[in-house]
């Protein structure tokens, strides 16, 4: 029924900072996915090759510090360089399964110079077929020591089904503009991705589900003290202020009625399945649609540049 669509929320941890395994472990969460039915599985903020920790537990802040820069370049070599291949592997999973796939990135951007890396959230139809790569707005707090600013080329939406869907990463699901730009897209399914943890994904999955009368769903990844692994750089300085738990899950599903569906799932390393039904979208849309019959451009209009971004223009 094509109002139907079941998902996966693959709520797992990296095998840190080694993108070579960590796409292992993606690969078969796909194919577990598609061997149970779903029809779209996503994955965390920044899994491949996972989320930089080290900055808060190393003096990140700190000017020309060796051990940052060393762990930096390490963070740079396992980042996915889109247009060397480097997803070729998990579309031809998303093809011969006929499963559509979110996935949060580490992108080396190959327009930007190869050497910055971006929050990037990427999207593969079920055809096997990178649809949008959506570079994170603005990094919050320490992440901006690591990661560069993304631009609006990836405030993209994507048909699935009855469903029409878009995502964000982590706080960027708190820029009332940018979701903005997606409802005004006709998202009906909003993907909010995180590093982890309920204290992100337990209040925001509820509220983006009510404001919008959308499907949320929240999917978060795990990461203990243990996941480090022994030929991380200078791992026994991470180690030295590490917390015992890092990201804790909280992955979770609310319906377009702001209620939950699958509430956070916390401290479990697996796939999360739910069904949703498109039908539960036109219910909640008639009392209430944000950039439908409840709104004003007459008063209030947003412009949204989706240019994508890069210093040097060649006109040969």
């Amino acid at each position: 029924m094509n109002n139907l669509l079941k998902v996966a929320l693959a709520q797992i941890a990296p095998v840190w900072l080694d993108k070579a395994a960590t796409l292992k472990k993606i690969e078969a969460s796909i194919i577990e996915a598609a061997n149970e039915k779903a029809e779209l599985v996503i994955f965390g903020e920044a899994l491949l090759p996972g989320y930089p920790f080290w900055l808060a537990l190393t003096d990140g802040a700190t000017w020309d510090l060796k051990v940052n820069k060393e762990i930096h370049a390490h963070y740079v070599r396992n980042a996915i360089q889109v247009e060397a291949g480097e997803l070729d592997s998990v579309c031809k999973l998303a093809k011969e399964h006929g499963i559509a796939i979110y996935l949060g990135i580490m992108e080396r951007a190959k327009n930007r110079g190869g050497h910055s890396i971006y929050c990037s959230l990427v999207y593969i139809n079920e055809l096997g077929e990178i649809k949008s790569v959506h570079r994170k707005l603005q990094p919050t707090y320490d992440e901006r020591l690591t990661w560069a600013p993304g631009d609006g080329n990836g405030l993209q939406v994507h048909p699935l089904k009855e469903f029409t869907v878009g995502g964000l990463n982590c706080w960027e699901n708190w820029m009332p503009l940018p979701r903005t730009a997606l409802y005004g897209l006709g998202e009906n399914l909003h993907i909010a991705v995180w590093p982890g943890s309920d204290h992100n994904t337990k209040d925001i999955t509820r509220f983006i589900a009510r404001e919008s009368r959308s499907f949320v769903i929240s999917v978060s990844s795990l990461m203990k003290k243990s996941d480090f692994p022994k030929n991380t750089p200078h791992l026994d300085k991470i180690l030295e202020k590490s917390p015992e738990v890092l990201a804790n899950g909280g992955s979770c599903i609310a319906g377009p009625d702001g209620e939950w569906l699958v509430k956070p799932v916390l401290d479990t390393e697996g796939l999360i399945y739910h069904t949703l039904d498109f039908n539960r979208v036109y219910e909640e849309r008639q009392n209430f649609d944000v950039v439908g019959h409840y709104s004003r451009p007459d008063v209030t209009r947003l412009t949204v540049n989706r240019e994508r971004q890069s210093t040097v223009e060649y006109n040969d």
